[in-house]
C-alpha cells in the first residue's frame, strides 16, 4: 500500500524531472542559425556618450549615438572600445545610453581584430533573474512542496514551448496539431503534479482536454469565418522575410487561440474537480448525480470571474490602441470591424467558450469518477498519508 501511494504521488515528479533532463539535453536544431557569426554578445559598461550625430525632430530622434564602453566578458574582456547605437526614429525600439549604464553589445571580430561594436540594449538579465528568484522564494515559502512542483511544471512548460513547439512550427509542421498535442501533454503533466496519479487527475485532465478541444474547433472555424490572416500577430511577417515563406501564419494564429486560454482552462478544471472531491469526502454516500450538480454550482460561480480575467489578460496590452481610437473619434462599428480587433475578439470569446464548457464537462467527469467506494477509499488513503 505504501509503495502504491508513493508511486502515485512521486511518480509525476520523477516523470517531470526525467522530461526536464531530456529537454535540457535536447538541442533545438537552430543553435547554428545565428544572425551574427563570428561575434560575441557580451555585457559592457558605458563610460561616456557622444550624441553630436543625433537629430531631433519633435518626438523623434534619429542618427547615431557613439559610446565608449569597457567590455566585461567574452574574448576581448577588459578592452575599451567605441560602440555605435543607431536610432531609427522608433520610440518602441530605440534606446539611449548614459555613462554608468550596463549594456548588451555585439562585438564583430576577425581573429584578434575588432571590426565593429553595436549597442543592442540595456542589460536586464540580472534584474530579471532577481525578479524570478524573489517570485520563486515567495512561492516555495507559501506553498512548500506544492510550490516546488509548481516551479517544476513552470520550467518544463517553458522548455517544451522553446524546444518543441517553436522548432516544430519553424519546420512547417501543422501548428494546430502540434500545439494541441503540446497542450494535452502539459495538461496531464501539470495536473498529475497537483493530484498525483489518481482519479482526481483523470477527472480534471479529461474535463480540461474536452474544453481545450472545444476551443480548438471553434478557433479554427471562426478564424476562417472572420477571414483573419495570421499576419495580425506581432512580428509574424518578419518570419516570412527571414526566409520562412512556407509557414502558414493563419494556422499558427489558430493554435495561439487555444494555447493562450489553456492555462485558464486547466485552472478552472482544478477548481471544480477539487470542489467535487471535497464534497465527496464529506458525503461518501453521495451519488454521481448530486456530485455533478455540486460541480455545476461551483462552475457557474467561477465562470463569470474567470471569463473576465481572460478578457483583461488579452485586452491589457491594447490600452494604448483603444486610446488612439477614442482620441481620433473612430466609430465603434469601425473599431470592431478592424481585422486586428476582430482577431482579439476571436481570442477572447473563443477562449471564453473553452472556459464555459470546461466547467460542466469537468463537473460531469468528476462526479462520475470521484463517487463510489474506490474513490472514497482513495481519499481515506490520502488523509492517512497526511
Amino acid at each position: 500500500m505504501r509503495f502504491r501511494i508513493s508511486r502515485r504521488t512521486h511518480g509525476p515528479v520523477l516523470a517531470a524531472l526525467a522530461l526536464l533532463a531530456f529537454l535540457l539535453l535536447t538541442p533545438t536544431g537552430y543553435e547554428g542559425a545565428l544572425t551574427y557569426q563570428g561575434a560575441d554578445r557580451v555585457r559592457a559598461e558605458v563610460l561616456s556618450c557622444d550624441e553630436s550625430d543625433l537629430v531631433d525632430t519633435g518626438l523623434i530622434r534619429t542618427g547615431e549615438q557613439r559610446c565608449s564602453v569597457r567590455l566585461l566578458a567574452g574574448h576581448f574582456a577588459g578592452r575599451t572600445v567605441t560602440a555605435v547605437n543607431r536610432l531609427n526614429g522608433s520610440l518602441a525600439q530605440d534606446k539611449l545610453f548614459s555613462p554608468g549604464d550596463t549594456a548588451f553589445v555585439v562585438v564583430s571580430y576577425s581573429g584578434e581584430d575588432i571590426i565593429t561594436v553595436s549597442m543592442t540594449d540595456h542589460y536586464r538579465l540580472d534584474k530579471e533573474a532577481l525578479l524570478a528568484g524573489l517570485f520563486l522564494l515567495l512561492l516555495v515559502a507559501f506553498a512548500g512542496a506544492t510550490g516546488v512542483r509548481a516551479i517544476l511544471s513552470f520550467v518544463v512548460t517553458i522548455l517544451l514551448m522553446w524546444k518543441v513547439l517553436v522548432p516544430c512550427l519553424l519546420r512547417g509542421w501543422n501548428p494546430v496539431w502540434v500545439a494541441l498535442g503540446l497542450v494535452l501533454v502539459l495538461t496531464g503533466l501539470i495536473l498529475s503534479l497537483i493530484y498525483g496519479f489518481d482519479r482526481r487527475c483523470l477527472a480534471a485532465t479529461t474535463g480540461a482536454a474536452l474544453g481545450i478541444a472545444v476551443t480548438a474547433v471553434l478557433g479554427v472555424a471562426f478564424t476562417n469565418l472572420f477571414r483573419i490572416h495570421g499576419a495580425v500577430m506581432e512580428s509574424s511577417e518578419s518570419l516570412l522575410y527571414a526566409g520562412y515563406q512556407n509557414l502558414n501564419l493563419t494556422r499558427i494564429f489558430m493554435a495561439s487561440i487555444f494555447l493562450g486560454s489553456s492555462g485558464a482552462v486547466m485552472d478552472l478544471s482544478v477548481d471544480i474537480c477539487s470542489a467535487v472531491y471535497e464534497v465527496v469526502q464529506k458525503r461518501p454516500d453521495i451519488g454521481a448525480r448530486e456530485a455533478v450538480a455540486s460541480g455545476f454550482a461551483v462552475g457557474r460561480a467561477a465562470c463569470g470571474s474567470t471569463t473576465t480575467t481572460l478578457l483583461l489578460a488579452y485586452s491589457g496590452s491594447y490600452v494604448a490602441l483603444l486610446m488612439v481610437f477614442m482620441a481620433q473619434g473612430t466609430p465603434v462599428e469601425f473599431i470592431l470591424n478592424y481585422k486586428y480587433v476582430a482577431a482579439e475578439i476571436v481570442h477572447t470569446i473563443v477562449g471564453s467558450f473553452g472556459l464555459v464548457t470546461v466547467a460542466p464537462l469537468t463537473a460531469i467527469t468528476s462526479g462520475l469518477l470521484l463517487t463510489g467506494n474506490s474513490a472514497v477509499s482513495s481519499g481515506q488513503g490520502d488523509q492517512a498519508r497526511r
